[in-house]
């Protein structure tokens, strides 16, 4: 299968740069994953398309304020971009410039944080070793800046609107952004008609940006993303499934969560790194219906929502919303891919 094949047109001005006010606010696309029946709502509607014992999977990561300037001993500028946190000092990072920053080179970032370059990784990133006197969380937080998407080029009045109103767990370098259309009071109508709210953990890395550069997608090396589920998230999923009820994704870093940690064909509690690429032929063990945002083309995540429903149905929705104008990722509009055979 070529990458190529997920490719679609996108006209630059319909890539969201602010938040819709309020969340609930933007536009829903509910499309019938198996006949590519369409129609047109806003999220607040989404409680018309779930039913009383549908089981909602909610990402409760929190984005961390990742990118960090700092200086080498040269006096040059450097950019380390925290991704993947390995221990309490050390860390996988993107550091730009970084083609010739060499194992060993000092950065400061002030005087009370500073870190040293240990290794390589296989994808040009860096594993950096912090030092620093007081509460890496608390320093970080004065001197980091949270991290946007390279295509938001707006800048962002209020840092909370890149976060979930659910967020718990710090540890994401990029938002997961199906999340950000609820409210604390939609959710409270989801739960009052019946619903359960589950909570997992997966703390989203850059590479969900990184884009497919080999021919067939087959040949792509995933990134690796570090997820935890809870006892009693595995125990309601599965009694969910046991009794064929409905488990709805809220967002694709949900769904590469219960899809890993169910190889067993039961979801399994725990902590673990997946690199988990979904694409069409994939055989789906958990997830029913999924709540996502509108995907960059010839994505990972636009593959995984192809698998879900079919590559045709995609393109032909994204096409649809195209369109009729809807706005496009991490800030923009939403889509509801619906299974109503359940």
């Amino acid at each position: 299968m070529l990458v190529t094949d997920f490719d679609y047109e996108l006209p630059k001005e319909l890539i969201a740069q602010h938040p819709m006010e309020p969340r609930d606010h933007s536009r829903l696309l509910v499309v019938d994953k198996y006949n590519g029946e369409i129609e047109h709502k806003h999220f607040y509607d989404i409680v018309d398309y779930l039913k009383p014992g549908d089981v909602l999977v909610f990402n409760d990561t929190r984005v961390i304020p990742a990118r960090l300037h700092g200086f080498k001993d040269t006096g040059a500028h450097v950019e380390v971009f925290l991704l993947t946190r390995k221990n309490t000092t050390d860390w996988e990072a993107l550091v730009k410039p970084g083609k010739k920053l060499q194992i060993g080179a000092q950065i400061k970032f002030s005087d009370e944080l500073s870190c040293e370059v240990i290794d390589k990784t296989e994808f040009g990133g860096r594993i950096v070793r912090f030092k620093y006197d007081g509460i890496f969380e608390e320093i970080l937080d004065r001197l980091g800046e949270t991290p946007l998407p390279p295509y938001i080029t707006a800048p962002l009045e209020d840092k909370e609107r890149y976060q979930t109103v659910y967020n718990r767990e710090r540890g994401s370098a990029a938002a997961p952004t199906a999340g950000l259309h609820f409210t604390k009071e939609l959710l409270q109508k989801i739960k009052d008609m019946g619903c359960e709210e589950v909570f997992v953990t997966l703390h989203v890395g850059l590479g969900t940006f990184r884009p497919v550069t080999e021919t067939n997608i087959e040949d792509h090396p995933m990134h690796s993303e570090f997820y935890t589920v809870s006892e009693e998230a595995a125990a309601t999923v599965n009694k969910a499934k046991a009794e064929g009820r409905r488990i709805v994704a809220v967002g694709t870093t949900s769904v590469r969560t219960l899809e890993a940690a169910s190889e067993s064909g039961q979801l399994m509690a725990g902590s673990n790194f997946t690199k988990i690429f979904i694409y069409p032929g994939y055989k789906w063990r958990m997830v029913d219906a999924l709540i996502t945002n509108f995907h960059l083309p010839q994505s990972t995540l636009l593959m995984l929502v192809s698998s879900l429903s079919s590559r045709e149905i995609m393109l032909a929705t994204y096409a649809e919303a195209v369109k009729e104008k809807y706005r496009f990722f991490s800030f923009g509009d939403s889509m509801f891919i619906n299974d109503r055979t359940k």
